[in-house]
C-alpha cells in the first residue's frame, strides 16, 4: 500500500514541477528541461527529481545551477498542491538516459554488423565432412 501511495506522490510531484517549469521560471540560465521522473521516499520526505536538458554541456550545468537555485519556490509549489501533511524535499539529478540510449543505439549497430558478417560467412560455407552425416539403415533384402 505505501508503494502505491509513493507513486502517486512521485507522478503527482512529476506534473507540478513540469507544468511549473513550463510557466517557466525568471532565470535566463535554466534550459528546456524535461522531468523524466520522480522517485519519492518510502517516509515521502524526499524526493528525487530526473531531468534531461536539450543543448550543449554548458546549458546542462546552467541548468542545473538554475534549478538548485529555485528549490525552495518549486517545493513551495509542490506544497501548496499536494494534500498531505508534510512536503517532501526535492533533490534535481540529472538523467544520463539521452547518454545511455546513444551507447546502447551504438552497441545495437555493432551487433547487427556483426550479424550480417556471420550470416554472409554462412552463406558461403560448405560442410566440414558429409552433407549426410548419418548412416543410412542398411537393406536387409541386399544382404541375403
Amino acid at each position: 500500500m505505501a508503494s502505491e501511495r509513493q507513486a502517486r506522490l512521485a507522478d503527482r510531484i512529476r506534473v507540478l514541477i513540469a507544468e511549473r517549469l513550463e510557466k517557466g521560471l525568471r532565470d535566463p540560465r535554466l534550459g528546456f528541461v524535461t522531468i523524466t521522473d520522480v522517485r519519492v521516499t518510502g517516509d515521502l520526505q524526499h524526493a528525487s527529481v530526473f531531468y534531461t536538458v536539450l543543448g550543449s554541456e554548458q546549458e546542462r550545468a546552467d541548468t542545473a545551477e538554475a534549478l538548485r537555485a529555485a528549490t525552495g519556490l518549486l517545493r513551495s509549489e509542490v506544497g501548496r498542491q499536494l494534500s498531505t501533511r508534510l512536503t517532501p524535499t526535492l533533490e534535481f539529478i540529472l538523467d544520463g538516459i539521452p547518454e545511455n540510449a546513444g551507447h546502447i543505439e551504438h552497441l545495437l549497430r555493432e551487433a547487427r554488423e556483426r550479424d550480417e558478417q556471420v550470416a554472409g560467412l554462412a552463406a558461403s560455407a560448405t560442410y566440414a565432412g558429409d552433407a549426410d552425416p548419418y548412416v543410412a539403415p542398411r537393406d536387409v533384402d541386399a544382404e541375403d
